[in-house]
């Protein structure tokens, strides 16, 4: 599949907005710990890939109700779904210089039901001329996400065989439905009832 960027100006895949905050504190903060001295651009966007898939359960497998979608809010809470855990991953690797985009697949979930919209990021590494998509959902049974420049690790690769579609644009902020519903959602099942199920 052929990435396409939303604006063609890398520097929109480095900028700060509402979602990707990551100008604030707790966000340089965490950057600060991940970053190794002397580390390059690859070893430090794995060791952010690995911390939020890891470290910040999706809060389905979790059971958390709370819904947090600004990355520092992600960060703060340990807590998140898939588009706010690519929020936070954005966060982190633009605030290390490493072009982010965010992008999205829709599909039937794990038990069957049609119409999930998956949120997950694009990194554009120093000296690739081109965009590697990464999952950070987090990883559970059946689901085996890793960080991968040679070929795509997702949580849900997206087939002949499956009944899902990958979008090819790669978005410099989250697409505005999926915001809205993030801010708006009382709590995860609200949540459930309003994010968009496509695109």
């Amino acid at each position: 599949m052929e990435l396409t960027q939303q604006t063609p100006e890398l520097a929109a895949y480095l900028a700060a907005d509402v979602a990707i905050d990551h100008e604030h504190p707790l966000v340089r903060q965490t950057v600060d710990r991940l970053r190794v001295d002397g580390a390059d651009a690859y070893s430090y966007a794995l060791a952010a890939y690995e911390f939020v898939r890891d470290t910040i359960p999706h809060s389905a497998d979790s059971g958390d109700p709370r819904v947090s979608w600004r990355a520092s809010d992600v960060l703060a809470t340990r807590n998140g779904i898939c588009h706010s855990k690519s929020h936070a991953l954005a966060a982190l690797l633009r605030a290390a210089g490493i072009p982010t985009a965010l992008c999205y697949q829709g599909f039937d979930d794990e038990n069957g039901d049609p119409d999930v919209l998956h949120g997950l990021i694009a990194v554009r590494l120093p000296g690739r001329d081109r965009w590697d998509r990464q999952d950070p959902r987090g990883n559970k049974q059946g689901v085996d996400a890793q960080f991968s420049l040679d070929e795509e690790r997702l949580a849900w690769p997206i087939g002949p065989e499956s009944n899902g579609v990958d979008y090819p644009v790669l978005y410099a902020a989250p697409h505005p439905a999926v915001l809205r519903a993030l801010q708006t959602a009382e709590d995860r099942t609200h949540l459930w009832r309003t994010l968009p199920t496509a695109l």
